[in-house]
């Protein structure tokens, strides 16, 4: 007998494991984390062994966390971090705008939100 035609298959097993592996929050997501009384939330979390860092180097934007606070400055000058700040510029999609958009209304173009990188608290330990 001759080989198979069908070789390679058996590596396309776990594909969407694959694709949601690093996967993070959306942007609208972000956007609610954004609203002060969250984003204070989120800043000051009390300390949890089970994050990295101990969930006290959190970047708002990216929501991730971060080992120390040299890690975390370093990430604000990458192109990732502000690739992300020029994404979370335009207003969230609304149920408003979907319903325009299927003609229920006239098209208004998103807002643009004015996003600068959160405050950073100096530590001296």
């Amino acid at each position: 007998m001759g080989k198979s035609k069908q070789t390679g298959n058996h590596k396309n097993k776990n594909i969407k494991t694959l694709k949601t592996k690093r996967r993070t929050k959306d942007l609208d997501q972000i956007h609610t984390d954004m609203k002060p009384e969250t984003a204070a939330k989120l800043l000051n979390q009390e300390v949890d062994y089970d994050v990295t860092g101990c969930a006290q180097h959190y970047c708002l934007h990216c929501a991730r966390y971060f080992v120390d606070m040299r890690s975390l400055k370093e990430h604000f000058k990458t192109k990732v971090h502000k690739k992300r700040l020029k994404q979370l510029r335009e207003e969230p999609y609304t149920q408003a705008e979907a319903d325009r958009a299927a003609g229920m209304g006239s098209y208004i173009p998103p807002k643009m939100i004015e996003v600068k990188t959160q405050p950073v608290e100096e530590d001296m330990d």
